[in-house]
């Protein structure tokens, strides 16, 4: 199986309301996604694509204008955690990203997936998918989901 990975960074701020410890907080972190694709080699003499599963300029692209653009410098909170929602609002043009989940890396990296698994599904005719997510917290802690092929 050949792929290939497109690597973005993007800043963000979120909470984790009922942590035990200091991610209770509002704090933010500088994110690093990691994004890799699988799918069948373009064979189309001429072609801007040809030899390529995807330019990596188009990785990119799709993904700031799915993802990276909307959660770089947002916060990103949990529908349910009204409080913090509420101290958002009160804040003229605040950049607030509402999500189904409590922000976890975990549950970041699973959104993240699924936002972008429609972004790139089969772009070519060519079998174009996305096989995996890496998403970075910190240099140290991240999570990492894989398609179910």
């Amino acid at each position: 199986m050949l792929t290939i990975t497109r690597k973005l960074e993007f800043d963000a701020g979120h909470r984790i309301p009922d942590h035990k410890s200091q991610c209770r907080n509002l704090h933010g972190h500088r994110y690093t996604l990691e994004i890799t694709l699988v799918g069948a080699v373009i064979e189309e003499e001429g072609s801007s694509d040809n030899g390529m599963i995807m330019d990596f300029s188009d990785v990119k692209a799709l993904a700031k204008e799915h993802l990276v653009d909307v959660w770089d410098h947002a916060f990103l909170v949990h529908g349910k955690d009204t409080l913090v929602r509420k101290f958002l609002a009160g804040i003229p043009g605040h950049k607030t990203v509402v999500i189904d989940r409590i922000p976890t890396v975990e549950n970041l990296a699973q959104t993240a997936f699924d936002i972008l698994k429609a972004a790139y599904r089969d772009r070519y005719g060519t079998g174009l998918r996305l096989h995996k997510l890496v998403l970075h917290e910190t240099p140290n802690c991240w999570a990492e989901i894989t398609a179910a092929d």
